[in-house]
């Protein structure tokens, strides 16, 4: 397919254009940082990316989430916390005449909690600029991209030009954990040719990505004083015998003989991650209760429900081993993440187009790799028929200790989008 043109700029025109959005971009990054988006406080940053999409001269379509809507999807992850008040924007741009294929540029506003903040250089939320890189929860993971692909926008404009089809611009809730809030976009309709995810993925392509889910155990044992420890049963210590049973389970899913082909060569590509553990009353009783919750990695093309199989019947077996959960069978119970992997065709035409892209700013191949996260792509992928990637920026330590992000990586990031966007799209003059 031919794409419409209109004394299309050359390359180095729309990188100038870029660049000259530079100090633009680093600001409107500052002050995407600044906002705590973590689970349940994302309406303020929302709110401000909606007038930066506004002030673009776009169609912005605000919405709550609704998870009566997408709860019977098989996309979708179970809560157990308020959804009330989040919301999801989204901007649209529409051709005046049209031609070139759709896009959809998606980045999530929701970051990760921050730690102990006396262990950050500089406190999270107050973004600072060191040695070239934005430091700040967020800057990274996904604040960055999310600039990237306004500023991309914003420099074809400066050209007096527009993409000749129609471009929507997500900025999304809960990706870093259901991913309902994409999911909630593609419930109300949003489809396009090809959707791209500016991920801090170091200028590589994204051609796989694990399934991950979430679930939690409730144990409950018997109390006793600690001077008769056999008289009781320690909830405790039983988590831990559940947690070995699963980590075994996680070694044999990691053999050689059992990887998905897009994992060959990784050394440990599945993990299972004991993130949050809590128990006990008082520390001379043996603990009546313990609760931890997991979170594990599974190849593309396995089913969630045979995940949760998978779970249960190590659980299971384990508690049979157990004379106090034998007596009193834990609870599991899932909430968040119940996330399939996927694979992305990178002989397709959206990874190609996007590789020549790259290799126009950046002067080389860009490296295509499978990661062991997930990511919003998935429902793009394996929900829309949509062909989607993830490909941002150079960042360090996300989800860790004083994330940065490499500026002059999202600048060529921004270079690329925008070089991307005229040939996926096409251009014509603007309004």
């Amino acid at each position: 397919m031919t794409s419409p043109r209109h004394e299309s700029p050359d390359d180095r025109e729309i990188i100038n254009a870029v660049d000259a959005l530079e100090d633009e971009a680093v600001d409107l990054l500052a002050t995407m940082v600044g906002f705590d988006s973590t689970l349940g406080n994302e309406a303020p940053a929302q709110a401000h990316i909606a007038g930066v999409f506004a002030d673009l001269g776009l169609e912005v379509d605000r919405f709550e989430l609704d998870l009566d809507a997408i709860r019977d999807h098989p996309g979708f992850s179970p809560v157990d916390w308020s959804v009330a008040g989040k919301e999801n924007v989204v901007a649209t741009h529409r051709p005046r005449k049209g031609g070139g294929r759709s896009l959809i540029l998606n980045g999530h506003i929701d970051v990760v909690p921050t730690g102990p903040a006396d262990m950050w250089t500089t406190p999270p939320f107050s973004p600072s600029i060191r040695e070239g890189r934005m430091h700040g929860r967020g800057a990274g993971d996904m604040k960055a991209g999310t600039v990237s692909y306004v500023m991309a926008f914003k420099a074809l404009a400066r050209l007096g030009l527009a993409p000749a089809a129609t471009v929507h611009m997500q900025s999304v809730v809960e990706e870093e954990c259901t991913g309902n809030g994409a999911l909630a976009c593609l419930a109300r309709g949003y489809r396009a040719d090809a959707a791209v995810i500016p991920e801090p993925f170091d200028h590589s392509l994204m051609t796989a990505q694990m399934g991950v889910m979430w679930f939690r155990v409730h144990i409950r044992g018997k109390p006793a004083h600690v001077l008769d420890t056999s008289a009781g049963s320690n909830a405790i210590d039983a988590a831990f015998h559940l947690v070995a049973a699963l980590k075994r389970l996680e070694k044999r899913w990691n053999a050689l003989g059992q990887r998905h082909p897009a994992y060959a060569d990784f050394e440990h590509p599945i993990n299972f991650n004991l993130g949050l553990i809590e128990g006990g009353e008082w520390p001379s009783s043996v603990p009546t209760e313990c609760r931890f919750t997991m979170r594990v990695g599974f190849f593309p093309g396995i089913a969630t429900a045979e995940v949760r199989r998978a779970i249960e019947r190590t659980i299971k077996r384990a508690s049979a081993r157990h004379p106090g959960l034998r007596e009193t069978p834990p609870r599991i119970e899932y909430a968040g993440f119940q996330a399939e992997g996927c694979t992305v065709d990178a002989g397709g035409e959206m990874m190609l187009a996007l590789a020549d892209a790259h290799q126009r700013v950046i002067g080389s191949d860009p490296a295509r790799q499978a990661t062991t996260a997930t990511t919003d792509a998935r429902f793009f992928n394996l929900y829309g028929g949509i062909p989607a990637t993830c490909y941002g920026p150079r960042a360090e330590r996300i989800h860790g200790i004083d994330e940065s992000v490499d500026l002059a990586s999202m600048r060529d990031v921004t270079r690329v989008l925008a070089l991307f966007m005229a040939a996926w799209c096409g251009l014509e003059p603007a309004a």
